[in-house]
């Protein structure tokens, strides 16, 4: 896919997720098959530029191009100076938060909550576009701040006036949070009246739904945000789908195990002993979650206090699928399958 500028691989996007899109997970996802992941949300404050979260969010270093990092904010100026910021300290593409639709977020007047003023919408695409001339600008947004007032073309028609490259579209409104079914009309309607590429966004989570999403919308691409967790290697399972029509099959216990175990020493190296045991402790959850043994494996597992031992457990976790010979993508756990692992360990 060709953007602004950028040759990506595919048209397949690792959404921005806060917690989750640090440098390690962005990294593994491009390894995978992604054809560009967005960093995780940094605010425009720059009272918070000091923080060590946000030095770990701004750190590109090694990081495969392009560097796309997101922005939020509800001040046109703040936003410009913070998207001159980032550009400066290694960003490519700028990307605008209007989609959050978390209350910390929403209760500043930013993420989605910005949906309810299209006048401020519009000031501030402006100042950030015109703060970083160079740089391709995105914006990712909702379908509305409610159901009853779906504004998407409006706001994707306020972005491609304003000098926005490219729209990423979630099909929920900040009324819906994550809740029921991401709906793709509203984005098939976008794509219609835009000359701009538009971004598919909303429960893509596997590879028929890719397509099918794909086919409804029109969209250029597809973003995927939390069926990645745990499983990096969607990207490349859609990408080949797509390409082939064909299904790749899932992958073994021991690719899964080695995957795990590459992210997890990103994510110690990257945040220290100390933080990463810490924050590696959901991806291990998620690379795991509904494989044979888990609950009990996940319960142990987060009281283990250093790398030495979460390394242990996570090896000897999959030690024991490839014993019994599953692999993920195989059926859920049987409730007995616990009492299995024990008599197989013994």
């Amino acid at each position: 896919m060709q953007f602004a500028g950028h040759s990506l691989r595919n048209n397949l996007f690792l959404a921005p997720m806060a917690g989750v899109t640090d440098r390690p997970f962005r990294q593994l996802c491009k390894r995978l098959g992604a054809g560009m992941a967005v960093s995780e949300m940094v605010s425009s404050n720059a009272q918070l530029y000091a923080t060590a979260k946000t030095r770990w969010r701004t750190d590109h270093a090694g990081e495969t191009g392009p560097v796309a990092v997101q922005i939020a904010g509800s001040d046109p100026q703040m936003m410009a100076d913070a998207a001159r910021v980032n550009v400066a300290n290694g960003a490519q593409i700028i990307d605008i938060n209007m989609g959050c639709p978390a209350k910390k977020v929403c209760n500043v007047a930013a993420g989605s909550a910005l949906l309810r003023d299209e006048a401020l919408v519009a000031r501030i695409l402006r100042a950030v576009v015109a703060a970083v001339p160079e740089t391709p600008v995105t914006l990712k947004f909702r379908t509305g701040w409610e159901r009853s007032q779906r504004n998407a073309v409006r706001i994707a028609q306020i972005a491609e006036s304003e000098g926005i490259h490219l729209i990423a579209l979630h099909g929920r409104t900040r009324e819906d949070k994550y809740m029921g079914d991401a709906e793709y009309d509203t984005i098939a309607e976008v794509k219609a009246r835009s000359g701009i590429p538009v971004i598919a966004n909303g429960d893509i989570d596997g590879a028929h739904k890719a397509k099918a999403v794909l086919e409804h919308t029109g969209a250029d691409g597809l973003m995927i945000g939390r069926a990645a967790q745990g499983r990096p290697w969607i990207f490349r399972e859609i990408a080949h789908f797509l390409a082939t029509g064909e299904e790749l099959p899932p992958p073994t216990a021991s690719e899964s195990h080695r995957i795990c175990r590459e992210h997890l020493a990103d994510l110690y190296g990257f945040y220290g002993e100390e933080v990463g045991v810490r924050i590696a402790r959901k991806h291990i959850a998620w690379y795991t979650k509904g494989l044979m043994g888990a609950h009990a494996f996940r319960q142990s597992m987060n009281t283990l206090p250093d790398i030495a031992a979460q390394l242990a457990a996570v090896d000897d976790f999959f030690s024991q699928l490839m014993l019994a010979g599953h692999r993920p993508g195989d059926e859920p756990a049987t409730d007995n399958y616990d009492n299995a692992l024990q008599e197989l360990a013994a």
